[in-house]
C-alpha cells in the first residue's frame, strides 16, 4: 500500500500493524498535514456488520478532545476500503519509548498520570477503551502521551480473544470480565491500566507464560506476583495502586480514574500532613479559642470550656462562615501562642479570644476578635449578666461576631434588614438548647467529663446530665450527650453492650423528637447504628442527614467516612476524612483513622506517617502505639515493632500488640504468653483482637470461633472485620463470605 493514494490520503509509510488492522503514515494532499490513517484487516473489508460497528465507534471516539488522546479527524472509505483518519503523533510507543533509556519512579508514575487522565476524559464521553496496552499508547517528543484506539475492540467480543489474528499480548491486558463474556465497563480499562503500569514499573507482564489457555487460566485465578520480586526499591504504596487495578472483580478497583489519578499523585508526593483547605482569604474563617478561666474556683474551667464551643457550635451553622473545628482550636488551650500561630496553624483569618469571671451568680465575659494578617482588633466587648441571662449573651456575642466578620471580610452592609436576618440565623443555629440556665450549667459541665473518656468521669457527666433533664427535659443538646455516654459506657464494657445501646437509642430519639434538625444528634445516632446495631443503611441515612445539615462539620464529615471505611468504600473515607483535616488540621483522631485506611489499602509507609501524626498531636491516644508496632513488624523492622508495642498504656491494646509483633518477628514464646493474657483478661472486650492474632497465625479455627464469640458478644471491633487487613489470610475460607452475610456486609 506504501506510495498508493486513497482518497485525497498518499500512505508514505506502514506504522504498525495488530489483529485489528494496520496503520499508515499518509500525506493529506488538501490540508496539506501529516495523518495516520487506520485500516480495517483485509479479511473484513466486506463485511457490513464490522464496518457499521466501525463508523459507531469511530463516531463515539471522535467526540474526545484531550491532549492525552490522539485525535480523531474522520472515518472516509475507498474502494471499499473504510478507514479512520487520525492525527500523526511524531513518537514511539510506550513499550519503544521506555526501552530507550531508563526512567525514575516519578517520571514514570507522571507518564501513568497522562494516561489516566485520557482514560477519564474517555470515561465521561462515554467511551471505553478496551483495548490498552503499550502498543495503543504513544509518547510524542515532547514527552505527552496520547492514547489511541479508543473503542476499536468493542468490536472484540470473548469469543475472538484467541482467534486467529489476536495476539497474546492484547490477551496479557484483558480483564476477566472480558474474558468471562461481560460487557466492558470504565473499570475494565483500569484493570488493563494495572497491567501496563506494572509492565511499566517491573519490564514483566503481571502473567507470563507460553500458551494462552495457561494465561488465560491465570487472568481468572491467580493473584499476580508482587511487583517487588522484580524490583524491591518499588514503594508499598505504588504497589498496592497496582494491585488493586488488577483485583479480579471489577467493583474491587477504582471506582473511577479520579480516585487512580488521586493514589498515584500520592505515591509521588507525600500528602499526609497537607490539605485541600482554601487559603483563609478566599471565606470568612474563624477560630474560637478556649476561654481563660479568671474564676477563683478551678471548678469552673467548665464553664468558661464551654462558653467558647457552644458559641462555636452556633458559628459552624452560620451560612459563608468556616469554623475550625473544636478539637484544632482547644489544642492551644494553656498554651502561649500568637493570634498569627493560630491562624497559620489552623488556616483562618480570624480568631476570637475571651476570659470569663464568674462569682456566684454572676458573670462577666470579655471577648475580641481579631484579624491574623495584621492583629488588629476588629471588635471586643465586655458583658457584665446574670447567669439567667447567658443564652442572651451567647446570641449577643454569635450576632456581633458574625456581623463584624462580614462586613469586613465581604463589604456586606449592616441596615435593620440583614440585622434582623442575622439574629434569626444564630436563634435557628442556637435551636434546641432549653430554656433553664441551670440545667444549661450542668449540661455544660457534663459534656467537660465526657470528653475525659474515663469510667467514673463518663459516671459523673451522666449524673449532671439526667439532673440538667429534670429540669429542664426540652434541652436536646443534653439528651444527646446521654446518649453519647450510654453509648461509650457500652462500647467500653463498663455497662452491658446491649443495655448501653438501648439507653443510648432511647436518648437520641428523644433529642431528635425535640431538634430534627439537630445534626450532633444525627451523628451520635449514625454512630449507635455503625457500633451497636450494625445496620449499615441507617447509619448512612443518619449520616447523611447530618452531612445535609452541616456540611463542613468535621464531626458529620468523620461520621460518613467511618462508615465509608467499615463498607471498603476507601476512596470515599479517605476524601471525607481529608475534608474534615480541612476543617479540623489537629485532630489526632483524624490522623488515626487516615491510619487505618492506609493498612486496609495495603500502604504501610502512608499508615506509618498518619499515626506518628496522631501521636505527634496526642501522645497518649489508646491504641495508636499498637496499630503502628503492627505496620512496623509487616515492614520487617521488628525491632523497632517491639519496642513501638510496649509504649502502648491500654492494657488490651498492649497485649494484642505484644502477640501481633511478637509472632510476625518469629517470637513464638513471647506471642503465645501474650495472647493467653488477652484471652484470659479480655475475653469479653477483645474478641476482635484475639480472633485477628489467630487469624495472623494462620489458626482459621479458633480465628472463627473468637470471630462467633464476638459476633454474639455485639463486640464493636467487628464492624472492621472486612478491612481489617490481619483477616486476609481467611479470605478463601468458605467460613468467610458466610461470616460476612451474618454481620451484613456480604456482597
Amino acid at each position: 500500500m506504501i506510495g498508493q493514494t486513497v482518497g485525497h490520503y498518499k500512505v508514505t509509510a506502514r506504522l504498525g500493524a495488530g489483529g485489528m488492522g494496520e496503520v499508515f503514515l499518509a500525506l493529506d494532499s488538501k490540508l496539506d498535514r501529516k495523518v495516520a490513517l487506520k485500516f480495517l484487516p483485509s479479511a473484513m473489508w466486506n463485511d457490513g456488520e464490522a464496518k457499521q460497528r466501525l463508523i459507531r465507534e469511530a463516531k463515539a471516539a471522535s467526540k474526545l478532545d484531550h491532549p492525552n488522546v490522539v485525535t480523531i479527524h474522520g472515518i472516509e472509505e475507498s474502494d471499499e476500503r473504510l478507514f479512520i483518519i487520525m492525527a500523526h503523533v511524531a513518537g514511539p510507543t510506550l513499550d519503544k519509548y521506555l526501552a530507550n533509556g531508563s526512567h525514575s519512579t516519578d517520571d514514570l508514575i507522571a507518564l501513568a498520570l497522562q494516561i489516566t487522565d485520557g482514560l477519564q476524559h474517555a470515561h465521561e464521553a462515554g467511551v471505553i477503551h478496551r483495548d490498552l496496552k503499550p502498543g495503543n499508547i504513544l509518547v510524542d517528543d515532547k514527552g505527552r502521551v496520547r492514547v489511541l484506539d479508543f473503542g476499536l475492540a468493542r468490536m472484540r467480543g470473548t469469543s475472538r480473544l484467541t482467534h486467529a489474528g489476536s495476539t497474546v499480548g492484547t490477551l496479557a491486558y484483558s480483564p476477566p470480565e472480558l474474558i468471562q463474556g461481560n460487557d466492558a465497563e470504565p473499570s475494565s480499562d483500569i484493570y488493563s491500566f494495572g497491567v501496563v503500569l506494572y509492565q511499566m514499573l517491573t519490564g514483566h507482564l503481571p502473567f507470563e507464560t507460553d500458551h494462552e489457555a495457561a494465561l488465560l487460566y491465570s487472568i481468572l485465578r491467580d493473584e499476580p506476583r508482587p511487583l517487588t520480586d522484580y524490583d524491591s526499591a518499588i514503594p508499598p504504596a505504588l504497589q498496592a495502586v497496582v494491585m488493586r487495578c488488577l483485583e479480579k472483580r471489577p467493583d474491587k478497583r477504582y471506582a473511577s480514574c479520579v480516585a487512580l489519578a488521586a493514589e498515584l499523585k500520592e505515591c509521588r508526593s507525600d500528602h499526609i500532613s497537607g490539605t485541600r483547605a482554601k487559603a483563609a482569604s478566599d471565606i470568612p474563617s474563624i477560630a474560637i479559642l478556649p476561654f481563660v478561666n479568671r474564676s477563683r474556683d478551678e471548678e469552673d474551667e467548665y464553664f468558661a470550656d464551654g462558653l467558647a464551643d457552644e458559641l462555636l457550635n452556633v458559628l459552624a451553622k452560620i451560612r459563608g462562615l468556616r469554623v475550625a473545628a473544636r478539637s484544632s482550636a482547644f489544642t492551644f488551650k494553656g498554651q502561649q501562642v500568637t493570634v498569627a500561630d493560630v491562624g497559620r496553624a489552623l488556616n483562618v483569618g480570624t480568631v476570637l479570644e475571651g476570659s470569663v469571671r464568674k462569682s456566684g451568680n454572676r458573670v462577666r465575659i470579655s471577648v475580641q476578635l481579631v484579624a491574623v494578617s495584621d492583629g488588629y482588633h476588629l471588635w471586643s466587648e465586655t458583658y457584665d449578666r446574670t447567669l439567667e441571662d447567658i443564652f442572651a449573651v451567647q446570641d449577643d456575642i454569635a450576632q456581633s461576631v458574625v456581623k463584624e466578620l462580614r462586613t469586613a471580610l465581604l463589604g456586606e452592609e449592616a441596615d435593620s434588614n440583614s440585622s434582623r436576618e442575622l439574629k434569626a440565623e444564630v436563634a435557628k443555629a442556637a435551636k434546641g438548647r432549653g430554656h433553664d440556665a441551670e440545667a444549661h450549667r450542668l449540661y455544660l459541665q457534663a459534656r467537660h467529663l465526657l470528653d475525659r473518656f474515663s469510667e467514673g468521669d463518663t459516671a459523673k457527666g451522666m449524673e449532671y446530665l439526667r439532673e440538667a433533664l429534670a429540669l429542664d427535659p426540652s434541652h436536646a443538646p443534653a439528651w444527646v450527650q446521654l446518649a453519647r455516654g450510654y453509648s461509650t459506657q457500652g462500647g467500653f464494657g463498663w455497662v452491658p453492650v446491649m443495655e448501653g445501646a438501648q439507653k443510648a437509642h432511647d436518648a437520641v430519639a428523644r433529642a431528635l423528637e425535640l431538634a430534627p434538625d439537630l445534626p450532633e444528634a444525627h451523628v451520635v445516632l449514625s454512630s449507635i447504628q455503625r457500633t451497636h446495631d450494625w445496620d449499615w443503611k441507617g447509619a448512612e441515612a443518619s449520616s447523611r442527614r447530618a452531612m445535609e445539615l452541616a456540611p463542613g462539620s468535621a464531626d458529620v464529615l468523620r461520621s460518613m467516612a467511618a462508615l465509608a471505611h467499615i463498607l471498603c468504600r476507601f476512596d470515599e473515607s479517605l476524601e471525607l476524612y481529608q475534608r474534615a483535616l480541612d476543617q479540623d488540621p489537629l485532630s489526632s483522631s483524624t490522623y488515626a483513622q487516615l491510619g487505618h485506611i492506609y493498612r486496609s489499602l495495603l500502604r504501610p509507609a502512608d499508615a506509618e506517617r498518619a499515626y506518628r501524626k496522631a501521636l505527634e498531636i496526642s501522645p497518649q491516644r489508646v491504641s495508636t502505639h499498637s496499630v503502628l508496632a503492627m505496620v512496623l513488624v509487616d515492614e520487617g523492622r521488628d525491632a523497632e515493632a517491639i519496642a513501638e508495642a510496649e509504649l502502648e498504656t491500654a492494657e488490651w491494646a498492649l497485649l494484642t500488640a505484644r502477640a501481633y509483633v511478637n509472632f510476625k518477628a518469629g517470637r513464638v514464646k513471647e506471642a503465645e504468653a501474650a495472647l493467653q493474657e488477652l484471652e484470659a483478661k479480655h475475653a469479653l472486650d477483645s474478641a476482635f483482637q484475639i480472633s485477628a492474632i489467630h487469624a495472623a497465625k494462620g489458626d482459621a479455627d479458633a480465628a472463627f470461633y473468637w470471630m462467633d464469640q464476638g459476633f454474639e458478644l455485639r463486640d464493636a471491633g467487628f464492624p472492621q472485620v472486612k478491612c481489617e487487613p490481619t483477616f486476609r489470610t481467611l479470605h478463601n475460607d468458605p467460613r468467610w463470605p458466610v461470616f460476612l452475610k451474618k454481620m451484613g456486609l456480604g456482597d
